[in-house]
């Protein structure tokens, strides 16, 4: 993993993203974000689990289909498989190290 401070990212919403095999966060500070850091680790193990390509594939889709259903970024973007098992474990700095493979099929 390779932390990287963006400034593109600050014209953006996000604080932080997770493409394989970095992390970009938009402050120098939020390097010493455990919980934001946590929760991009848990993404690229998911990048991993699905061989990068196949989790940004079903990350598009999963966002689509909730998007086509509420109509509502915000909410589409809460009820992705991924993104929920990243926030319900973000502050547990341990999930991780006893995470199972796949974990993020409970979430679905």
């Amino acid at each position: 993993m390779i932390i990287i401070c963006q400034k593109p990212l600050k014209r953006l919403k996000i604080n932080g993203i997770a493409l394989f095999p970095f992390i970009f966060i938009r402050k120098f500070e939020d390097k010493q974000n455990n919980i934001l850091i946590n929760h991009e680790k848990i993404h690229l193990r998911q990048q991993l689990e699905l061989l990068v390509i196949f989790f940004y594939i079903f990350y598009i889709l999963e966002y689509y289909y909730w998007l086509l259903k509420l109509k509502n970024k915000d909410l589409a973007y809460r009820r992705i498989s991924f993104e929920r098992e990243a926030y319900s474990n973000e502050s547990d700095l341990n999930y991780l190290k006893k995470r199972k493979f796949w974990s993020f099929r409970k979430y679905l």
